[in-house]
C-alpha cells in the first residue's frame, strides 16, 4: 500500500478491509475441494439418470422392469441426497462469503493506476471462476434432485395408468362373468319351470285319482294332459313377475 496523506482511521479501515477480504476468500474457497469431489459423481448421478429416463421412455409398463427402475430410481435419489448434505454447508457458506468478498471490494473504491492490476481484477481471474464452480456445483445437484423427483413420478404414473388398465379388464372379466352366470340362472329357470310343472302336473294326477276313486266321472289321464300346460303359463308368468319386481342390473 502506498500511505498518501491518509488519516490512521483511514488507514486502519483500508488494512482491515484488505485482511477480510482475504479471510473471506479463503473461507469460501473451503468449498471448492468439495465441490471437485462432487463433480465426477454428478456427471456419472446424470449418465444413469438419462439411462433410466430413455427405460421409462421405451420399455413397456411391466411389474418387474418398473420394479427395477424403482430401485435404481431410489438409489439414485440416495445418492443426491447424499451429495447435498455433503455439500450445502460449504456451498451456501461460499455464496456468503463470495457477497462479503464483493462487498469489501467495493468499499475500497479503487481507481486504476496504469501498469497495474486492482484488487477487483485479481479477484475476477482467480477467485470468482472458483466461486462460479461451486455455485454451479450446487445448482446441479438441486437439477438432479428435481429430475429423480420427475422421473420417479412418471414412473408412478405409468404404474397408476397400467394397474386402472388391469383393474378396467378384471372387471369386464367379471361383467362377464356375471352375464354368463345370468344366461345359466334363466336357464335353470326354465328347466326349474318344466321340473315344477311336472310335480305339480303329478300332483293332479293323484288328485283326479282320488276323484275316480271316490266314483266321479274323472279321467286322470286327460286332467293331467290339460293341466300341464295351464301350469306351465302359471309358473312363466309367476316367474316373470318375480323378476320384474328384482332391481335391473345393465
Amino acid at each position: 500500500m502506498l500511505d498518501r496523506s491518509l488519516t490512521p482511521n483511514q488507514t486502519g479501515r483500508v488494512l482491515q478491509r484488505l485482511f477480510e477480504i482475504e479471510s473471506y476468500r479463503m473461507t469460501a474457497l473451503l468449498a471448492f475441494p468439495v465441490a471437485r469431489h462432487q463433480s465426477p459423481r454428478i456427471l456419472a448421478i446424470d449418465r444413469a439418470l438419462a439411462e433410466l429416463t430413455d427405460g421409462i421412455g421405451n420399455r413397456k409398463a411391466d411389474h418387474d422392469s418398473d420394479e427395477t427402475l424403482l430401485h435404481e430410481l431410489t438409489r439414485l435419489a440416495a445418492e443426491v441426497g447424499r451429495g447435498l448434505a455433503a455439500s450445502q454447508f460449504r456451498c451456501g457458506a461460499c455464496r456468503a462469503y463470495g457477497d462479503l468478498v464483493t462487498t469489501r471490494i467495493g468499499e475500497l473504491r479503487e481507481h486504476r493506476i496504469t501498469g497495474l492490476q486492482t484488487v477487483d481484477e485479481v479477484m475476477t481471474s482467480r477467485f470468482r471462476p472458483a466461486l462460479a464452480t461451486c455455485q454451479t456445483i450446487s445448482q446441479r445437484l438441486h437439477d438432479l434432485s428435481e429430475r429423480v423427483a420427475q422421473a420417479s413420478g412418471l414412473l408412478r404414473t405409468r404404474a397408476e395408468i397400467a394397474r386402472e388398465r388391469q383393474n378396467q379388464d378384471l372387471l369386464a372379466s367379471m361383467d362377464r362373468r356375471a352375464r354368463l352366470q345370468l344366461r345359466m340362472q334363466q336357464t335353470v329357470e326354465g328347466l326349474s319351470v318344466a321340473a315344477i310343472a311336472y310335480h305339480v302336473a303329478g300332483l293332479i294326477g293323484y288328485v283326479a285319482k282320488g276323484l275316480a276313486s271316490a266314483g266321479l266321472q274323472v279321467d286322470p289321464e286327460m286332467m293331467v294332459g290339460a293341466s300341464v300346460p295351464v301350469v306351465a303359463v302359471l309358473l312363466y308368468l309367476a316367474l316373470r313377475r318375480m323378476r320384474r319386481r328384482l332391481p335391473r342390473v345393465d
